[in-house]
């Protein structure tokens, strides 16, 4: 028996049953679960499960996090589930449709990034131990383990298929016998084919993804035609050769060439992009701004084109290149104000976000610094933009799908280790120059520690301990932090706080003090009190992706507020309606430089109701 078989009935005992899953796909860390009906799902007990990190229930998934193992966990999983969850119908979502594309197409990248992080590093592998005599180009070995570097992206349809079915709704093995189909060799790059007296275009499906994955998209609505019109009785021998037969026509007649073209039209853009303006321009600017593109939620916009470019041209010129220096530039930035902080507290938090985003993990710096401080965004700017253009001007190239440090092997491609010191010489221009311009620019002295009072100052009592008061945000019911459907808030790794599920829709100033930021969307602000207080209101969860549809703000980056002034109003009924949780989210970022935040003791809030209560010292 598979040693997660016990782990996984339990799972599913505790999601609703089979019966209630309609979908499972898996990340690097997590289940996403497609149910049915989330409220048959015991969240709290799944939480509770041995094994079980943590659950995220959002607009896009029911996500349970089991950590880097979930693979193993996930093919027991599907053993248990049948097909199931592979057949099911998606449910209809109201979500931007472009949004929901990229989504699909992230998901889908995720499972597939091991093969071809492998290709990207072996082909470094090789090109080292042939520089070194050890193995000939020409011997059979070097050809033998060159061949699993070629084959991964000449085979990537058939990865691209077997991964995207689940989430389309079609069946794996069908979707990578159309793949298979379509790369053999009657049909892969031959001219001058007919179907039902229709020419055909001469087109190459090797090393493409776009073309299978709209093919498996409409094979996903054809297998839920078969399942209506073909009796359940012959469904088992007929449903197949049905699907296959309405399929095939259609992906060598439409879906292969308009997926054919779309990604010759990426790749078209993008090159005469580099060759007009110049590939200097694009890694500079994405180098300097991918920290605001995060924030943003879009971070993974990139990966289609990404994809496209190396299955093109075995390598991507921009991109994954600036996607390192950036995060090698938060890394410096955070280094500088880690030489330049005096609280023992943020020295910590500022080692420890240095280290992972030189790792390749900046949402922890982004999130938990950048959007407290702000200036480490001109300093990334300075530094990333820097190292991107010192890239770009040398034509540093990419050949893998890896970043951060450990990805830097993917850029010997061929012998070429000049290519690998340019890359090198770049990460080093970003830190370095994030680095200096983060100390130059310093942290604000109000953030960065809470004046003290003078001893002469202090009351003559035994009341040594001062303390002040936060308002609530908007009327509703409390909610607890670590029951919050988001892990970068529930976990308190952006500070402590809580939650209000609202009642009302307008949004209240809960101290007197300065406006410090205003999100784009809208769906977030920042404000620091009079004392040194620094508080983030995240309206919503995922509310980004709304892109400021139904929030309404009334002031801006440096305005003045008093305690209880209206701020902002928020349509909560229609943020509901488009599927968002509307839980708002209240947060001490600085809550290190504090000896306690302490949430309310209410249930339910009104406007004059204390929410947090900050022991100063």
């Amino acid at each position: 028996m598979n040693q997660y078989h016990d782990f996984n009935e339990q799972i599913i005992k505790l999601v609703g049953g089979k019966a209630n899953i309609q979908a499972v796909v898996h990340c690097m860390t997590r289940l996403r679960f497609t149910l049915k009906d989330r409220s048959k799902a015991d969240t709290k007990k799944l939480q509770e499960l041995e094994g079980v990190i943590d659950v995220v229930s959002n607009n896009v998934a029911y996500q349970i996090i089991v950590g880097t193992h979930v693979n193993d966990v996930y093919k027991d999983l599907i053993d248990q589930l049948g097909m199931s969850g592979d057949e099911a119908d998606q449910p209809k979502t109201k979500k931007n449709p472009i949004k929901a594309m990229l989504d699909v197409i992230s998901e889908s990248m995720n499972p597939i990034l091991e093969p071809i992080i492998c290709a990207g590093l072996l082909a470094a592998f090789l090109s080292i131990i042939s520089l070194t005599g050890l193995i000939s180009t020409d011997s059979s070995t070097y050809q033998i383990f060159d061949a699993l570097r070629s084959a991964v992206f000449y085979f990537l349809p058939i990865l691209m298929a077997m991964s995207c079915a689940k989430r389309l709704g079609a069946s794996p093995y069908l979707a990578v016998a159309l793949a298979a189909t379509i790369l053999s060799e009657p049909i892969n790059n031959v001219s001058g084919l007919s179907l039902f007296g229709i020419g055909l275009p001469q087109i190459t499906y090797s090393n493409s993804f776009i073309p299978i994955l709209l093919a498996v998209w409409f094979m996903g609505y054809v297998t839920k035609f078969a399942k209506k019109v073909i009796p359940k009785s012959l469904q088992y021998f007929m449903s197949p050769l049905v699907i296959m037969l309405i399929t095939l026509p259609a992906t060598l007649l439409v879906f292969g060439p308009l997926g054919f073209y779309i990604g010759e039209g990426i790749i078209g853009f993008f090159n005469l992009l580099m060759d007009t303006i110049g590939s200097w321009f694009v890694m500079m600017l994405y180098s300097a701004l991918q920290p605001f593109i995060i924030m943003l939620g879009a971070g993974n916009f990139i990966m289609p084109v990404v994809a496209s470019l190396i299955a093109a041209n075995g390598y991507d010129p921009a991109f994954i290149s600036s996607c390192t220096i950036s995060d090698i530039a938060v890394g410096g930035a955070m280094l500088g104000y880690f030489l330049r902080a005096r609280n023992l507290k943020q020295k910590q938090l500022f080692g420890t976000v240095t280290l992972s985003a030189i790792l390749g993990v900046t949402e922890p710096a982004i999130y938990g610094v950048f959007v407290k401080f702000r200036r480490p965004f001109i300093a990334v700017m300075i530094g990333g933009g820097l190292g991107g253009l010192f890239a770009g001007l040398t034509g540093v190239k990419a050949y893998s799908i890896a970043w951060g440090l450990f990805g830097l092997p993917a850029y010997i491609g061929e012998g070429d280790f000049m290519n690998l010191w340019l890359m090198v010489a770049a990460v080093a221009i970003s830190f370095i120059g994030a680095t200096i311009a983060a100390y130059m620019l310093g942290i604000p002295v109000e953030s960065d520690e809470v004046p003290a009072v003078k001893e002469k100052e202090r009351p003559a009592s035994s009341e040594m301990i001062r303390s002040t008061a936060l308002k609530s945000v908007v009327e509703g019911e409390v909610v607890l932090l670590n029951e919050i459907n988001d892990q970068a808030f529930s976990t308190g790794a952006l500070g402590k706080g809580i939650g209000i599920k609202p009642t009302s829709h307008v949004i209240h100033s809960p101290i007197d003090g300065e406006v410090l930021t205003v999100f784009p969307t809208k769906h977030a602000i920042g404000l620091r009190s009079d004392q040194g207080v620094e508080v983030l209101i995240h309206i919503g969860i995922d509310t980004v992706s709304l892109e400021g549809k139904y929030f309404t703000m009334n002031v801006k980056q440096g305005d003045r507020v008093r305690t209880g002034q209206p701020i902002g109003e928020v349509d909560f009924e229609k943020v509901r309606e488009a599927g968002y949780d509307t839980t708002t989210i209240v947060v001490i970022t600085n809550t290190n430089d504090f000896l306690d935040v302490i949430p309310t003791s209410n249930n339910q809030l009104v406007k004059s109701d204390d929410l947090l209560n900050i022991v100063l010292q």
